[in-house]
């Protein structure tokens, strides 16, 4: 029998009333990438306006991604939608990616890191800091270069799964 859910993940009522409380947060899922190519798919990023506009995420530190962001200086952030499921798990560690993250889908060169072929909107960004938060490192970083799409349902992760607006 296949599962439905994830057969070994930690029980609700053995989580830390942390962790339950975020995954009541509904979250856009988005991919992070830079040059290297190195990449990673975040559900805590955060935008604000002001000249320039600023980025805040929580990444891994020991993800392939944040040591590439720190030999660049710069990174792309790309929301997800409903058809990137797979590519979310990928870059989340969930799923195999046989012959690596960027051999699945088609990509687009940025000066920022790659982005997926096709995608619609997307940031440049220029990383300005980061410090431990948590288990993880707040990356501030300033938007250099915006590219917007057509508006369109982000792919959203809450309590442990993802969903969409529509």
């Amino acid at each position: 029998m296949i599962h439905d859910t994830d057969p070994f993940a930690t029980p609700e009522s053995e989580r830390s009333d942390v962790r339950r409380l975020r995954g009541r947060f509904g979250m856009t899922v988005c991919l992070w990438t830079a040059p290297g190519p190195a990449g990673l798919t975040v559900s805590s990023t955060l935008v604000a306006d002001g000249d320039p506009g600023r980025l805040l995420g929580i990444v891994d530190d020991e993800s392939e991604l944040w040591p590439a962001i720190e030999r660049a200086g710069v990174f792309a952030v790309t929301p997800l939608g409903e058809a990137h499921r797979q590519l979310a798990d990928r870059f989340a560690g969930l799923m195999p990616a046989p012959g690596g993250l960027f051999k699945q889908e088609a990509w687009t060169q940025t000066p920022y890191g790659p982005i997926p072929a096709g995608t619609g909107t997307w940031a440049g960004c220029r990383l300005d800091g980061a410090r431990p938060f948590g288990w993880g490192l707040l990356v501030e970083a300033s938007l250099m270069e915006i590219t917007l799409g057509a508006p369109a349902p982000p792919l959203l992760h809450h309590r442990g799964r993802y969903t969409t607006l529509s």
